[in-house]
C-alpha cells in the first residue's frame, strides 16, 4: 500500500530526475512532454534514451501528483483541517494514498 508520504518521496525524487533533463536540454520539462506527447522526435540518435526516460518520468510525476490531490481532497472531505493533516503527515502517519 502506497502512503501519502511515498507519494511526497516520488514527487520530489521525480523533480530533481526531471531538472537534470531540464538544464542538459534547455527547456522544461512541461515544455518538452507537450512536443513529446505530441510525437516529436530527437534530431540527435543520442537522444534517444533520454527522451524516453523523460517522457516516463514525467508522466510519473503527474500521476503522482494527481495521487496526491485525489489524497488531500478526500481528507478534506472527512472534515479534516488544513492543520489536522499536517498534523498527522508531521508524525508521519501512514495515510494511505486514494486509489
Amino acid at each position: 500500500m502506497m502512503t501519502l508520504q511515498d507519494i511526497i518521496t516520488d514527487i520530489h525524487a521525480l523533480r530533481e530526475d526531471l531538472e537534470v533533463y531540464e538544464r542538459k536540454y534547455g527547456i522544461l520539462s512541461v515544455t518538452f512532454y507537450e512536443l513529446y506527447s505530441a510525437g516529436e522526435e530527437p534530431e540527435d540518435d543520442a537522444w534517444v534514451l533520454d527522451w524516453g526516460d523523460w517522457g516516463g518520468a514525467y508522466q510519473i510525476l503527474l500521476r503522482r501528483q494527481e495521487q496526491y490531490q485525489r489524497t488531500i481532497q478526500a481528507l478534506r472531505i472527512q472534515a479534516q483541517s488544513l492543520h489536522m493533516i499536517i498534523g498527522r503527515t508531521a508524525k508521519h502517519e501512514p495515510i494511505p494514498v486514494v486509489a
